[in-house]
């Protein structure tokens, strides 16, 4: 086995794919920061939750509440954004809210994930899947650290009591996400 060094070459595809991985990664949460919080209060069929998730156990096993906090979170850059590290508040309307900021992070890393063919216009292809690679490896966990979190909170808000849900008109109603 040889081991291949980067040779002078290479170095303008090497800043290339750095500078486009700092690309996409700004751009994908610049978009999923301008997704309307009310498209992001009910699951969708990319985050809702798996039977392979067992209710969060899955995430239990992988030990995540171990790990998780020690992963940078960049939730609050952007003006407005929410810090999904800790709770804002523990009533209904503020883990209502969290949610939809898992889903908002959740979203972003997908996008940044799925993203990573476009190394193939510009690497050569072995390159190109260490590229795909390191874009799915990358955004897996805090993937898994948003759905692992919504989860959570859709087991307290599971049992909260409908009675006291009320939305901005005043009525009652099941507007759990």
């Amino acid at each position: 086995m040889t081991v291949q060094i980067v040779h002078l070459s290479n170095l303008p595809t090497l800043l290339i794919d750095i500078a486009a991985w700092g690309i996409i990664h700004a751009g994908t949460g610049y978009l999923a920061h301008r997704i309307p919080a009310e498209r992001l209060v009910q699951e969708t069929w990319l985050t809702k939750p798996r039977r392979i998730e067992r209710q969060g156990q899955l995430y239990e096993q992988l030990r995540i509440r171990s790990w998780k906090d020690r992963l940078p979170e960049a939730g609050d850059v952007f003006e407005g954004g929410v810090s999904k590290r800790h709770l804002a508040g523990r009533d209904h309307q503020q883990l209502v809210a969290f949610a939809v900021e898992t889903r908002r992070a959740e979203i972003g890393h997908w996008l940044a994930a799925i993203s990573s063919p476009v190394f193939l216009l510009w690497n050569r292809w072995p390159i190109a899947v260490v590229m795909m690679v390191y874009g799915f490896g990358v955004n897996a966990p805090f993937i898994a650290i948003q759905r692992y979190n919504r989860l959570r909170i859709a087991r307290v808000l599971a049992r909260w009591p409908l009675t006291l849900i009320r939305n901005e008109r005043g009525t009652t109603g099941n507007n759990i996400p």
